[in-house]
C-alpha cells in the first residue's frame, strides 16, 4: 500500500480530538511532569469561535456580549480553583492561608559565619560540598571530618590558581581529617543466609549516596535501593551484579590516627595547606562603606538578634579512636513521641527497632566489655491532650496504664528495660530545658501551638468553653480535647502539632534520631549514627524538609540557631517552615536533605513519580500497604520482609493511625509468654471488658480455646500484617532476626 493512504500519527489525533468549528472551547493537553507519554486535557475558552461569533452580531451588542462571557469565563475559573483548593474534609482547621514575611532571617552575616565554623570544627560537617558563597567566609575553614586532601593538585584549566581571590564563589573546606577505608560488606560462604551486622564504628558517606540517589538529579529509587542494598552487604548470596563495584561502596572507616586539633583561625598550618589559600572574597569586602549583611535578607519588622553565644566546639574523634564503644557527644537514642491511648502502632515500632538494631536481646546478658553501642529507643508519652498540664501523679498513672496497656505491657519485661525506656512528656518542663528560649517562650504560650503560620489559640478556645452552660461537658473529641486521631476526619492536629516542636526539642537537649511513630525500621542504623551531621529527608519532588527523620547534635549550633530564628517566628517548627529558616539562612548544607528513598521509598510513587520504573513494592498511595491491591497481593507473603524496600533504613506509613495493621490478628502475637496482653486485647475484640487480674487468673488456669485454623485467616495478607507477624515472630523465638541473630528466652 503506497503510504500516502496510510493516515499519520498527527491525523489520527485530529480526528480523534476534533471539535466542530463553533465551539466555544479547545482542548488543549499538557505533558504530566514525570509521567512519560502522559496528557492531561484543559479546556479552554476558543477565543475564535468567539470572534466568529462576534461577527455576526450587531458591533455594540456583539462588544457587550464579549465583556460579559469574558466576565462569566473568569468567575467560573476562580470558582473552580476555590472549589478544588478547599480542604473539606478538615472543617476544624482554618481554611485562609495567613501571608507570610518574605524572609525569616534574624542572624546577621557574621552570626552565620560563626555557625558554620562551629559544625564544621565539631566534625558534623563530613561532606565535600562547598560553603554557599553569600555566607562570605574569607578563608576556608578546615574540616576535621574530611581526609587530608592530597598535597600537588594537578592543573585544571576549570580551576584557578589557589594564589588568586575569586569573588562571589563558593568556599571549599580543607580536609585535615583521618584517611578513609571503604568497605565491601559481603556474607562469607557458607554462612550467606543472612546478611552480616554492619562494622561498628562505620559510617555513611552520604556523598556518594547523594550522588546515586538524589531526584534533583534524576536518580531513580529503585536504583537507590540497590545501591544501598549492595553497598550494606544486604544482598546476601543473591549478588547477580558482576564487575567492580567501588562506586557503589558508601560505608567507610576512619582510621584511629589521632584526635583532630583545629588550630585558631589566625593560625596557618603550612605543612598542611603548603600554598596561599584561594581566597573568595566576601559581598561588600573592598568597600568600608558597604553593609556587611549586604545580601541578606532581614524578616520584615525584625530586629536583628545579638551575638549568638555559642560554647567551644567539639573534638571530632574518629569511632576507633574512643575510649569507649559510646561516644558521649553522640548518644545512640531513638526518639518518638506519642499521645494518646498506646495502639498498634507504637508497638510495631518498638518491633521492628527489636528486629532490626543491634540491641543485643537475643543474648542472656549483654557482655560488660562488648565493642558495641548499644542503641536505646526512648518513647516519650503525652498522657493527655496536647494543651492539657500533667497532674503530679502523671508519671505513676502513665506506668499504671502501660501495664494494663495489651500493646504496651510487654515492653516492660526485664529483657527490653536497657533498651526501650517509656519517658513522660512535659511541656513546660522540655521547653524550660532549651536554654536559648527558657526564658521568652512563655510570651507565646498562647498561641503556642503554630504549624505553617496556622495557629491554634488554647486560651481562645478555653475561654469559648467556659461562656457555655456549666452543666456541658467538654467535647472529648473537639481539636483541644482529643488524643489520639480515630479516623481521617476526627485528626489529632494539636497532638501534630506538638510533635513538631518536640522532635527538635528532644534533639537538642539530649541529641539522637527523631522517628515519627509512623514509622518502622527497615534495616540497622550503625553507619547513619557514624555519620555525625544532622539530617532530615527531602519532601518528595519538593526541595524541602520532612523531618519524620530528624538528627540532630545535642547542644548544637544549628539548634541554636533554629530555636531563636523559630522564636521571632512563632514557635513554628512545620517542616515548610523550618525549610525556610534553613534557606534564608543558606545554613540547609548543615542540615542534610537526605533523599525520601533512604526512609519514604513510596512516596514520589504515591504522587505520580517515576511509576515507570518503580520500586519492590509498588504503592501508588499509602493505603496499599493497609490494603494491598489484589493484583499484586500475592508478593507480601511469597517475599516477606524481604521483599519490602529491601535498602531503605525505614518506611514512614503516613498517619492511617485507625487501621490496623492486621485486622484479623488485631492483637499482641506474642506468644504464652505475653499470653495476659493477648487475652485482654482477644476479649476486647469480641466487645468484653476483661481486666487485667482477670485476665491473669485466667492465664494462671492455663484454660484452652477453641484451636484456630488457617481457614480462619485472610488469604491474601496484606504487607502491614506480613512485617507485624515477622516480627512477633522473632519475639516467640520462631525466626531469628534480619541478622540471623535468635532470641532465646
Amino acid at each position: 500500500m503506497p503510504s500516502a493512504t496510510l493516515p499519520t500519527h498527527s491525523a489520527v489525533y485530529e480526528k480523534l480530538h476534533h471539535k466542530p468549528q463553533g465551539s466555544w472551547t479547545k482542548q488543549v493537553f499538557v505533558p504530566l511532569p514525570g509521567v512519560p507519554n502522559r496528557h492531561l486535557r484543559v479546556l479552554i475558552p476558543n477565543f475564535s469561535s468567539w470572534r466568529q461569533y462576534q461577527s455576526k452580531l450587531p458591533k455594540p451588542m456583539g462588544r457587550k456580549r464579549t465583556l460579559i462571557l469574558i466576565c462569566f469565563a473568569c468567575l467560573a475559573m476562580v470558582m473552580t480553583v476555590m472549589l478544588f483548593s478547599r480542604n473539606v474534609g478538615a472543617p476544624e482547621w482554618p481554611e485562609s492561608w495567613p501571608p507570610g514575611d518574605l524572609s525569616t532571617l534574624v542572624f546577621r552575616r557574621e552570626d552565620l559565619q560563626r555557625i558554620w565554623k562551629w559544625e564544621i570544627a565539631s566534625g558534623h560537617y563530613p561532606s565535600r560540598h562547598s560553603i554557599p558563597k553569600m555566607i562570605g567566609l574569607t578563608t576556608p575553614p578546615q574540616n576535621p571530618a574530611l581526609p587530608a586532601k592530597q598535597r600537588n593538585l594537578p592543573p585544571s584549566r576549570y580551576r584557578p590558581p589557589p594564589s588568586v581571590a575569586t569573588p562571589n564563589t563558593d568556599t571549599d573546606t580543607l580536609g585535615v581529617g583521618s584517611k578513609r577505608v571503604y568497605l565491601d560488606i559481603q556474607s562469607a560462604p557458607p554462612n550467606v543466609a543472612y546478611p552480616p551486622r554492619p562494622v561498628h564504628g562505620s559510617v555513611a558517606d552520604m556523598d556518594v549516596i547523594m550522588k546515586h540517589c538524589d531526584f534533583s538529579e534524576n536518580k531513580y529509587v529503585r536504583d537507590c535501593l540497590e545501591v544501598l542494598r549492595l553497598g550494606g552487604g544486604l544482598d546476601n548470596g543473591q549478588r547477580t551484579r558482576r564487575g567492580k563495584m567501588d562506586d557503589w561502596k558508601y560505608i567507610y572507616m576512619e582510621q584511629a590516627n589521632a584526635t583532630v586539633e583545629i588550630p585558631s583561625e589566625s593560625s596557618e598550618d603550612e605543612e598542611t595547606y603548603p600554598y596561599p589559600v584561594r581566597r573568595p572574597l566576601a559581598p561588600g569586602e573592598g568597600d568600608a562603606t558597604e553593609d556587611p549583611d549586604a545580601g541578606l535578607s532581614k524578616k520584615r519588622g525584625a530586629e536583628w538578634e545579638p551575638q549568638l553565644v555559642l560554647a567551644s566546639p567539639l573534638k571530632h574523634t574518629p569511632n576507633a579512636a574512643l575510649p569507649s564503644p559510646c561516644d558521649p557527644e553522640n548518644p545512640r537514642i531513638f526518639h518518638m513521641f506519642w499521645t494518646g491511648p498506646f495502639t498498634d502502632k507504637p508497638y510495631l515500632a518498638l518491633l521492628s527497632f527489636l528486629y532490626t538494631q543491634n540491641t543485643g536481646i537475643h543474648l542472656e546478658e549483654w557482655p560488660k566489655n562488648s565493642p558495641v553501642c548499644r542503641p536505646e529507643f526512648w518513647l516519650w508519652i503525652n498522657p493527655g491532650p496536647a494543651a492539657a498540664i500533667p497532674n503530679p501523679n502523671a508519671l505513676t498513672d502513665m506506668f499504671e496504664q502501660l501495664k494494663l496497656s495489651p500493646w504496651a505491657s510487654p515492653f516492660l519485661h526485664p529483657r527490653f528495660k536497657d533498651v526501650i525506656k517509656f519517658k513522660l512528656w512535659n511541656t513546660t518542663e522540655q521547653l524550660d530545658g532549651i536554654p536559648e528560649i527558657k526564658n521568652e517562650w512563655r510570651i507565646l504560650q498562647d498561641s503556642l501551638f503554630n504549624s505553617g503560620g496556622y495557629v491554634i489559640s488554647v486560651k481562645h478556645e478555653e475561654e469559648s468553653s467556659s461562656n457555655e452552660t456549666s452543666t456541658k461537658k467538654p467535647d472529648e473529641d473537639d481539636i483541644i480535647n482529643r488524643t489520639g486521631s480515630t479516623s481521617a476526619s476526627a485528626y489529632d492536629r494539636m497532638s501534630v502539632i506538638l510533635s513538631d516542636m518536640a522532635r527538635f526539642v528532644l534533639c537538642h537537649r539530649f541529641g539522637g534520631i527523631y522517628l515519627d511513630a509512623d514509622t518502622i525500621l527497615l534495616r540497622d542504623w550503625e553507619e547513619l549514627w557514624g555519620w555525625k551531621g544532622a539530617f532530615a529527608y527531602r519532601w518528595s519532588r519538593l526541595e524541602k524538609y520532612n523531618t519524620a527523620v530528624l538528627r540532630m547534635n545535642k547542644g548544637s549550633a544549628l539548634g541554636s540557631f533554629l530555636f531563636r530564628t523559630a522564636l521571632k517566628n512563632g514557635l513554628d517548627f512545620h517542616p515548610m517552615t523550618v525549610s525556610r529558616y534553613t534557606a534564608d539562612a543558606h545554613l540547609e548544607g548543615l542540615l542534610l536533605r537526605l533523599p525520601d528513598a533512604l526512609f519514604d521509598s513510596a512516596w514520589l510513587n504515591t504522587e505520580y513519580y517515576q511509576r515507570d520504573r518503580p520500586p519492590q513494592p509498588y504503592f501508588v498511595e499509602f493505603a496499599d500497604f493497609f490494603d494491598t491491591p489484589q493484583q499484586s497481593s500475592a508478593a507480601p507473603q511469597s517475599l516477606g520482609f524481604n521483599g519490602f524496600f529491601k535498602g531503605a533504613y525505614s518506611y514512614h506509613f503516613h498517619n492511617f493511625w485507625w487501621k490496623p495493621f492486621d485486622p484479623t490478628r488485631n492483637w499482641p502475637d506474642l506468644g504464652a509468654r505475653f499470653g495476659v496482653g493477648e487475652r485482654m486485647a482477644r476479649s476486647a475484640l469480641q466487645g468484653k471488658n476483661v481486666s487485667f487480674g482477670a485476665a491473669a487468673a485466667e492465664e494462671r488456669k492455663n484454660i484452652d480455646e477453641a484451636e484456630e485454623t488457617v481457614e480462619s485467616d485472610k488469604r491474601d495478607l496484606d504487607w502491614s500484617a506480613v512485617l507485624k507477624r515477622t516480627f512477633e515472630s522473632y519475639i516467640r523465638s520462631e525466626r531469628p532476626n534480619l541478622y540471623g541473630e535468635w532470641l532465646q528466652w
